[in-house]
């Protein structure tokens, strides 16, 4: 939809009666990373968050989103226009630019860290690639993965952002050891020297700081230890990623943890059962809808932050799933899904 179109659409009130008749379903929203300025990295600025949370509090009622999850594995009836806030990953920018705002409007929100991350064992792989493709002297670049033949131009800084996204959208396909394996393969091919630790635009918070949003209702939860792609990990690794992150944060929190945040949102029936035996209660994915009374609880729906408020209001209003609906019915497509940005 144009944009000037969106924005009239929004200036009439037209996604109101929309977000009305969605009242009894739970919006869940997803963000990841947050900047001070508006720039081309696809971040949340802060003035854009600010701009949404003021309407978000106009609207809805803000609650955490152990309160959601709870009422739906009771069974109850959601009260009318509930919505919750939840961040993934655990990077610093949470702390310095989301979090001031969100005590400024009294607004919960849950954060779901990945403890090595936040550990400062690893950094994520996914930032690997934007860090490698933003250094790369080449101008273009060609690599095989999977028996793919690829090409990338690295001209300009969106062209850098743009292979860092294909690459890392074909490195999700991978066992996860063989995608270790390319990404050194490709740090080696472009000459460059990947750190231990991540450079400032990629790191997490702290457990000090996660202690102090916990406490000032930014709860804290869980993302695994390494932020795989669950279903190509074995058994094994799936367990250690499921039980010991929720282990490390709750020595760090001193309280009980229950929430969890799949990575990228890949989840089967293989890594379902084992998020159930872990322990946990609450689950949240990338498919993209509103929740409603009788959903699983460990499969709960969120939609993703959009920068422009035009397209915020249209997205959270429910407007989306009336189009896919009229769409299935005419045989046209298919039903929208969200996937995760690969964070």
């Amino acid at each position: 939809m144009k944009q000037a179109v969106l924005n009239m659409m929004k200036a009439v009130g037209a996604f109101s009666p929309f977000r009305i008749a969605n009242r009894g379903r739970a919006l869940i929203l997803t963000y990841h990373r947050f900047s001070a300025n508006d720039d081309e990295s696809g971040a949340t600025s802060a003035s854009a968050f600010k701009e949404q949370l003021e309407y978000l509090t106009a609207h809805y009622h803000v609650v955490p989103l152990a309160e959601i999850a709870g009422r739906i594995s009771r069974g109850e009836k959601l009260p009318p226009a509930m919505a919750a806030i939840t961040i993934d990953d655990g990077f610093r920018d949470a702390y310095e630019i989301a979090f001031p705002l969100l005590r400024q409007y009294n607004a919960p929100a849950t954060i779901f860290v990945i403890t090595d991350f936040v550990d400062g064992k690893t950094w994520m792989w996914t930032d690997k690639l934007r860090f490698l493709t933003s250094l790369a002297r080449a101008k273009e670049y060609e690599m095989i993965i999977q028996e793919r033949a690829l090409r990338f131009k690295l001209d300009g800084s969106a062209s850098r952002r743009a292979a860092a996204t294909s690459i890392n959208e074909i490195l999700k396909t991978l066992p996860d050891e063989r995608k270790d394996e390319a990404i050194e393969q490709i740090a080696s091919t472009l000459q460059i020297e990947l750190p231990g630790l991540p450079p400032e635009e990629f790191a997490p918070l702290s457990w000090e700081q996660a202690r102090e949003m916990d406490k000032a209702g930014v709860e804290t939860a869980s993302h695994t230890l390494t932020h795989p792609i669950l279903t190509n990990v074995d058994n094994e690794r799936l367990r250690r990623e499921l039980q010991q992150s929720r282990a490390r944060v709750e020595e760090m929190l001193g309280r009980k943890v229950e929430s969890f945040c799949y990575p990228n949102g890949n989840y089967d029936e293989r890594v379902l059962d084992e998020v159930k035996r872990a322990g946990y209660s609450c689950a949240v994915t990338t498919l993209h809808g509103l929740n409603e009374r009788g959903a699983d609880p460990l499969l709960l729906k969120r939609i993703a932050a959009e920068n422009d408020l035009a397209h915020f209001v249209q997205s959270t209003s429910g407007f989306e799933e009336v189009k896919a609906h009229l769409r299935r019915g005419r045989g046209t497509g298919t039903q929208a899904v969200s996937g995760e940005p690969v964070y």
